[in-house]
């Protein structure tokens, strides 16, 4: 095995965006080392985690520029959703400021006269955050700005994939962290398990696939250690017969195919009402068909490559897997030679990783394409014909993240909504888009441990110790 990791530009792979060394046994451990030793004096200073969370927010804002093209080179992601990513970032960053001076316990009555019970939260220690390549800077930041702000050190992982916008948030990092409050080891995934064993390793945050999830929170269970692991979705948006349909498909659409759908919460399943089903699925067709697809630097540009060559032969299987099983295609973004897409500018990409977003129909809740989360621009289109068969087939696959309803009548939407089993629930909104100071996670096989973001993120970065103390005799 390589002892050196790269990232390439997925619309341009002979573009090599960083290559370094991996983490070896002896980097590891000073990386450990050093957030243990740093781990005290940070969580005994509040007002230097305030500080100097804002201080990080303002050197990445500083290079705003830097990180939104590096995230459209390095992951492929559309110009103004990385754009959005660095401001989400800064935003993660101005709120844990603030929650870094959150009162850290309380004081309940005591069983006799005169008694006190004390509750108090303290940090864990030392957090390991395995993150994904798809939110590079965001992800990162909403799991280490929640766990910095309770007083605890941070090591991040970064997927291989987004190793150089991982460098540059380090860059940051080193620029107005003390040293050891937020480092980095750069490894693949097959070699985590030295880190995950370390008992130094107070806890692990892991945001990924639901496998290797499950597999991070059983090695972790063996020690007793803490783990939070956000996984798959196969996320459903159902359209009651009263819904305005040009609206609910803006939505459906951008919420599948933004990113080329390379997001856990893309919508991947319309489930739609018989009596509007028809009218339905022939505007999301014809969004999809004309979907601007090529370079992501460029504004108009919402589909961009996939990850990896990898990914895009895994998403052909998947489709033709599908079409193979009995589902029937209904739409396809046209790819023209040479890797661009239907109104792709800026010109085409010759080794780009495209494939064509795709619209089947499959009315079986149970086939695979509407069991298996497929990572990429494929949506599915289900006919039912009445509410309580539109929540059955929402809720028939083992994953449980975000579910939308689309209608006029919101009390009928929320009340719809309500039987959805699922973490996140969204009216009239695409599946996609999360207020980082709301909690974020699924039900089933999405979500292991407690939720990620806002002042939920107390409830796993910390512990509470309760202390009874009674008058002197």
């Amino acid at each position: 095995m390589s002892d050196r990791v790269s990232s390439t530009n997925p619309f341009d792979p002979s573009d090599l965006i960083a290559e370094v060394e991996m983490a070896g046994e002896t980097d590891v451990s000073a990386a450990v080392e050093a957030a243990v030793e740093a781990q005290g004096a940070w969580a005994a200073n509040a007002m230097l985690r305030s500080s100097s969370l804002t201080a990080l927010g303002e050197a990445i804002a500083a290079r705003k520029a830097e990180f939104t093209e590096l995230m459209i080179r390095e992951v492929g992601k559309p110009v103004t959703e990385a754009e959005g990513e660095v401001e989400r970032a800064l935003a993660i960053l101005r709120y844990y400021s603030q929650v870094a001076l959150d009162p850290n316990g309380e004081t309940l009555p005591g069983s006799t006269p005169g008694a006190h019970v004390v509750v108090r939260r303290d940090p864990l220690g030392v957090i390991l955050a395995i993150c994904p390549w798809n939110f590079p800077l965001a992800i990162p930041l909403w799991k280490s700005a929640p766990a910095m702000a309770y007083g605890n050190t941070v090591l991040i992982k970064p997927a291989g994939p987004a190793i150089a916008t991982a460098a540059l948030l380090q860059e940051c990092a080193d620029e107005v962290l003390p040293q050891g409050v937020l480092g980095g080891l750069v490894m693949p995934g097959s070699r985590a398990g030295v880190l995950l064993d370390d008992e130094r390793i107070a806890a692990v945050t892991f945001t990924g696939s639901t496998v290797v999830g499950i597999s991070v929170a059983e090695r972790m269970a063996r020690r007793a250690a803490p783990a939070q692991a956000e996984m798959g979705g196969q996320n459903p948006a159902i359209v009651l017969d009263d819904a305005n349909l040009e609206a609910a498909a803006v939505a459906i659409v951008g919420g599948a195919m933004g990113y080329a759908g390379q997001k856990c919460t893309a919508t991947r399943r319309v489930i739609a009402l018989a009596g509007v089903a028809d009218q339905l699925e022939h505007r999301v067709a014809d969004l999809i068909a004309g979907l601007q697809m090529g370079d992501p630097s460029v504004d108009s540009v919402t589909v961009g490559p996939l990850i990896t060559s990898q990914a895009a032969s895994e998403f052909e299987d998947s489709v033709a897997s599908a079409l193979a099983a009995g589902a029937s295609e209904t739409a396809r973004t046209p790819l023209e030679p040479g890797g661009s897409g239907n109104g792709s500018h800026g010109g085409p990409s010759p080794e780009g990783h495209f494939v064509s977003p795709v619209l089947l129909r499959q009315d079986d809740p149970l086939a695979t394409v509407n069991q298996e989360e497929t990572f990429g621009p494929l949506l599915t289109f289900i006919r039912v014909d009445g509410e309580a068969e539109a929540i059955a087939a929402a809720n028939a696959t083992r994953f449980g993240l975000v579910g939308a309803v689309h209608g006029r009548d919101l009390g009928r939407a929320v009340e719809v909504a309500s039987k959805l089993d699922c973490g996140l629930r969204r009216i009239n909104a695409p599946t996609p888009g999360v207020d980082y100071y709301a909690p974020f996670g699924g039900e089933g096989q999405s979500s292991f441990g407690p939720r990620e973001q806002g002042r939920a993120a107390r409830e796993f970065f910390t512990s509470s110790s309760t202390t009874t103390i009674l008058p002197a005799g």
